[in-house]
């Protein structure tokens, strides 16, 4: 045997399709076995390569252990002479096996390659190659000078910048995307760390390869697709915060004491920027609607003061009008915000109930002041229809620019994933159908079928793959 592939796969059946019908390609004519290791999908991945790729060895697994554990399933029972870790959302040329097997072949020192990657538009991915994060490497990538002098030898050492991404060389750390391994330096240094659950086990595993006296290579002559960040959400805050731990273990691992506390320290200050980024951000989207429902308003409302007072000849205070106009306004948006009108999905009709109670508070407020601070009750009441008017018309524009629809109408298709037995999930469809709700999607999801098999049901990848808009529970079946 020859090639050992092993793809652990989690959630992403359509893509893992595709890889494996690029693999089979690949090995035409080539002595080699293919492992796929799914760790509990709930997206019908695993029926997928029983029923399209049966000459796959399928390992299923009834929880997710994690990358490292998956992996290492699979290379304990490997018998190739090379094994190969593949990314589900990979895509190799028919010659890629051909071509590394033949480079390893003669280059007897190598202990693992990697190959050039390049994302779903053609873009190279810099993690083709890279060096050693050291506490010095990392500093510079977490403050952004590998990214400013992104062709420098010092201050991007982390992705080796200064080195020819057409040419082959000798580099430290190799891709967990693709990552071939000779199986006798396996042998010798061991598999994939499971301290490691996801990220980090890949350096990990490269650094002992080298250390094992072998070198790792870049070779550039054939590539891959690698759909980044479709196995995992690479923008997530959780991802931030697994992917630099798992560069505190290593760290912990294979640095003095000194070193692994300074790159501690950094990696600690990343997390910070990286969630203080995150959550202002988080803000500022949050803010936005409310925030531009509050200007236009005002907008409106300073236009019409000026168009009534010149109509009528009336003088009003500014300070006076501007308070009065911002206390209106802090009202009425809060009043929506407390009613729901700017949780997702936004519903313009949401805004009118809100708007006039709001109102209703404000003309009631209004009354009990003095008579030296009432300004105008004309002048409130036409700002109250300006803000229903600017408050639909900003869901509405928002939604249109979103989905292609105003979001005006009520009815909308839920997509529903039921718990329980065929005859309770067709009863609760029997009592959702008398209802008004559209039914789009409804996902049966049985107990007992669950407990046969003890798998767990993994509730949120459920609503998060399948886009359940409302989860069912049947209390006669759990």
């Amino acid at each position: 045997m020859k090639l050992t592939i092993i793809i652990v796969n989690y959630n992403v059946q359509y893509f893992l399709e595709q890889c494996l019908l690029s693999v089979e390609k690949a090995i035409k004519g080539m002595a080699a076995e293919v492992y796929v290791v799914d760790n509990n999908s709930v997206d019908g991945s695993v029926a997928m390569v029983q029923q399209k790729f049966g000459w796959v060895h399928l390992i299923a697994n009834k929880d997710n252990p994690g990358f490292s554990k998956a992996n290492n399933q699979a290379m304990r029972i490997a018998k190739g002479e090379y094994v190969l870790l593949l990314n589900p959302d990979t895509i190799v040329q028919e010659d890629t096996f051909a071509q590394v097997i033949n480079f390893m072949d003669q280059h007897p020192d190598a202990g693992g390659l990697g190959v050039k990657m390049v994302d779903g538009r053609g873009n190279y991915l810099p993690e083709s190659k890279r060096g050693l994060p050291t506490p010095e490497t990392a500093f510079y990538k977490i403050f952004g000078l590998s990214a400013i002098f992104s062709k420098s030898k010092k201050f991007n050492r982390y992705y080796l910048g200064h080195l020819s991404i057409n040419e082959v060389h000798e580099i430290e750390i190799l891709s967990g995307a693709f990552m071939l391994m000779r199986k006798t330096a396996l042998d010798k240094v061991g598999l994939l760390d499971e301290a490691f659950f996801m990220y980090g086990e890949d350096i990990d595993l490269s650094w002992r390869i080298i250390q094992g006296g072998y070198k790792n290579y870049y070779y550039p002559h054939t590539g891959i697709i690698h759909y980044k960040g479709e196995s995992t959400k690479k923008g997530s805050l959780n991802y931030v915060f697994v992917f630099y731990n798992a560069m505190v273990i290593f760290a912990q691992k294979h640095f003095s004491e000194k070193n692994a506390k300074l790159f501690s320290f950094f990696i600690n200050v990343a997390i910070w920027l990286r969630a203080s980024v995150a959550v202002v951000m988080r803000f500022l989207r949050a803010a936005l609607l409310p925030a531009t429902d509050a200007v236009f308003t005002l907008g409106g409302m300073l236009a019409t003061k000026n168009i009534y007072a010149s109509q009528f000849h009336k003088i009003y205070d500014p300070q006076m009008v501007y308070a009065g106009f911002a206390t209106a306004i802090a009202v009425w948006v809060s009043s929506v915000w407390l009613d729901g009108g700017y949780d997702k999905p936004l519903k313009p009709l949401r805004v009118f109930k809100p708007l006039i109670i709001g109102t209703a508070l404000i003309f009631i407020a209004y009354s009990l002041l003095p008579e030296s601070l009432r300004f105008s009750r004309a002048l409130l009441l036409m700002g109250a229809a300006i803000a229903c008017l600017v408050f639909f018309a900003s869901r509405a524009i928002y939604n249109w620019l979103s989905t292609g629809n105003a979001g005006i109408k009520k009815q909308v298709s839920k997509r529903l994933a039921v718990i329980g037995e065929e005859d309770e999930v067709n009863r609760v469809k029997n009592i959702l159908s008398q209802s008004n709700l559209v039914l789009g999607e409804v996902l049966q999801l049985s107990p007992k079928s669950y407990a046969a098999q003890e798998k767990k049901i993994e509730l949120d990848d459920v609503v998060r793959v399948h886009h359940i808009d409302q989860v069912v529970f049947c209390a006669r079946d759990i």
